[in-house]
């Protein structure tokens, strides 16, 4: 079910939160042990669903009212273990909610359960969890994409109808194109980062999956908005369903070093047939060049890293958490890092504090500012000729579980087509436009800051222009019907 059947459903009286939450609960029982998409259900969804019913009783309008949402298992859930997927939090409960979560229970959502993800973020497949890998329900010996992994395989298997994630360098719309959903990483500082437990702090925003670009909107208008309580949180209104069924006249910039080059054949069908589609709708394209782009990713993983440094520095054994006993303080902090934390988290960690160590800050984390600064310029000067910029989302299609856990370069390449996009804190959606030997393929739109409405107008437009016909239930979801 989508999230607007739900709620035409629930208002109508046909059927109650309750009996919406028990049909997702047993997909989930029939899923889940194939895709390992979940860390945790929420044990006192139940409750909550009754709670929306009386709400709903009592007259209250709620915008969610009743539809189940899978949350990242990096945004903070009072009285609910979040992990980070990282031993060294494991049984760790937060004493509050992050914000995007209160607005959720505000909007009558029903929390449903914790998503497998990459530990503390950082991967591009989820295999990087404590807990074990999440399956594509696409193909079930290829990854889901990462890190926000398991919240795109539970909305493209169809165990929940809207899920969150976390887009730190493409954590969201990766996973998006990898599983066949939409995927939205909002402009920097219109979703607040309270409660999401840090991984880098000038990159993370929170981010949406959905199913339709119009259950996209529904969430993403319950989840932006100023918050007092994150210092970068910007005063921008959400009105992203009021802009579906606009039609501006937009111009589209093909970004020319995103598709020169190592593309599948698949991705570079689908982004010839976007084009084609949009153009006979009216809407006009150029190219557009980014010169600064071939320097991003390794700006990406320099900048990253250094944050990820000084993030991930608290997680000692100190105050919470994991805390394996040393012989003193420092031994403590050894042991308890080690084993804590993984092979990837281990690798961040390290680059990140070499990037800013004595006698190198300014030859690799100076230098990647100043490559930042000028990518930045680069962007402002594409949308000088163009609206919206569009590239792939990833260069490839879902890869195959183990491919790449042995190459991190490999690995990294991943997120070639994304990263740019959190450098500058850009909004940046991926909506499915394709399929490669039977796996999805997505493309990336790209707008101005603050400017996120017109990707939401732009994929409408291509969805109903196809008919929806690439936004179809992954095949274990069919199998499960």
């Amino acid at each position: 079910m989508l999230a607007h059947e739900i709620l035409a459903q629930v208002r109508s009286g046909e059927r109650t939160p309750t009996e919406v939450l028990r049909f997702y609960l047993k997909r989930v029982e029939a899923l889940e042990p194939q895709l390992h998409a979940l860390l945790r259900l929420n044990p006192r969804a139940e409750e909550e669903a009754r709670a929306v019913e009386q709400r709903l009783a009592q007259g209250e309008e709620l915008p969610l009212a009743g539809v189940p949402v899978v949350l990242k298992d990096n945004l903070c859930t009072r009285g609910l273990e979040t992990t980070c997927a990282s031993r060294i939090l494991e049984h760790f409960v937060p004493p509050y909610d992050a914000t995007v979560v209160e607005r959720l229970r505000e909007a009558g959502a029903v929390i449903l359960a914790k998503a497998n993800m990459d530990e503390f973020a950082m991967g591009s497949s989820t295999e990087f969890s404590a807990f074990g890998p999440t399956r594509n329900p696409w193909d079930l010996q290829r990854v889901p994409g990462g890190s926000s992994g398991g919240s795109a395989a539970a909305v493209a298997s169809g165990m929940a109808p809207l899920a969150l994630g976390s887009d730190t360098g493409g954590s969201v719309r990766q996973p998006a194109a990898f599983c066949g959903v939409y995927g939205f990483k909002p402009t920097y500082g219109r979703v607040s980062r309270y409660g999401l437990v840090a991984c880098a702090s000038s990159l993370d925003q929170v981010g949406p999956f959905a199913r339709t670009v119009a259950d996209l909107a529904l969430l993403s208008d319950r989840i932006c908005g100023h918050d007092p309580r994150d210092s970068t949180s910007l005063k921008a209104e959400p009105g992203f369903t009021r802009a579906l069924g606009e039609r501006p006249a937009l111009t589209v910039g093909v970004v020319r070093e995103s598709v020169q080059a190592g593309n599948s054949p698949g991705v570079l069908a689908a982004l010839e047939n976007f084009r084609r589609v949009l153009e006979a709708e009216g809407v006009r394209f150029v190219e557009v060049s980014l010169p600064a782009l071939e320097y991003a990713l390794a700006t990406y993983y320099i900048a990253m890293t250094a944050e990820v440094s000084s993030n991930l520095a608290r997680y000692d054994g100190t105050l919470y958490g994991l805390r394996v006993a040393g012989q003193d303080v420092t031994d403590t902090m050894r042991k308890t890092r080690s084993a804590g934390f993984g092979p990837e988290a281990k690798r961040r960690i390290l680059m990140g504090t070499f990037a800013l160590s004595a006698g190198y800050y300014d030859a690799y984390y100076g230098k990647a500012l100043r490559a930042r600064a000028r990518l930045k310029a680069d962007f402002e000067q594409a949308f000088a000729h163009a609206d919206v910029l569009l590239t792939p989302t990833s260069p490839f299609p879902a890869f195959k579980l183990g491919a790449k856990t042995d190459d991190p370069l490999s690995m990294y390449l991943s997120d070639i087509d994304t990263v740019a996009v959190n450098l500058v804190g850009l909004p940046g959606l991926s909506l499915p436009a394709g399929y490669e030997e039977g796996l999805p393929v997505g493309m990336q739109l790209i707008a101005p800051p603050l400017q996120d409405e017109r990707l939401f107008s732009l994929a409408q437009i291509f969805e109903q222009s196809t008919g929806g016909v690439f936004t179809k239930a992954a095949p274990i979801a069919c199998a499960s019907a």
